[in-house]
């Protein structure tokens, strides 16, 4: 089991959008279940909406995505490395995450191809299955020190 301070070592992400508050499971490069406690507080709901307040779709997506970063990026010893997307696809939202859900992501690694992967996430809460979709990331690994300084032209 992951804490946050164990968290926000491998992720980068920080309040307002680090989206997973511990991670129950994982198994490096191939699978990890995380949670976030979803609360009235969060920042979106203020307008998402006051009335009725739903967790944003693409919300929902980025804290499943997070616990699949977690489970690409426990497996590389490097730090500083970010999991960026490259495409979601087959994404279905079931029904609404509200606050007092805790949104539970079970993210298992398909395929990793040199610095490519692609992770299927179902997101619960409880046993009701609420979003679903297939991640693909690209591993952006921390400049080298010996890398070439960037030129005047590619600084703009």
């Amino acid at each position: 089991m992951l804490n946050i301070q164990d968290i926000m070592a491998i992720l980068p992400h920080r309040y307002p959008m680090l989206l997973v508050d511990r991670i129950l499971e994982v198994e490096p490069l191939k699978r990890a279940v995380g949670i976030k406690n979803v609360t009235v507080n969060e920042p979106f709901f203020a307008g998402h909406f006051p009335q009725e307040p739903v967790m944003p779709g693409v919300l929902i997506c980025e804290a499943m995505a997070q616990v699949a970063g977690v489970a690409l990026l426990c497996g590389i010893d490097e730090k500083g490395v970010l999991p960026m997307f490259t495409g979601i696809n087959r994404t279905r939202f079931r029904s609404s995450v509200v606050p007092g859900d805790t949104l539970r992501t079970e993210a298992e690694v398909l395929k990793i191809k040199g610095k490519m992967g692609k992770v299927h996430c179902c997101g619960y809460v409880g046993e009701t299955l609420k979003a679903e979709g297939e991640f693909m990331f690209y591993l952006q690994f921390p400049k080298t020190a010996d890398a070439e300084p960037a030129t005047e032209e590619e600084k703009d």
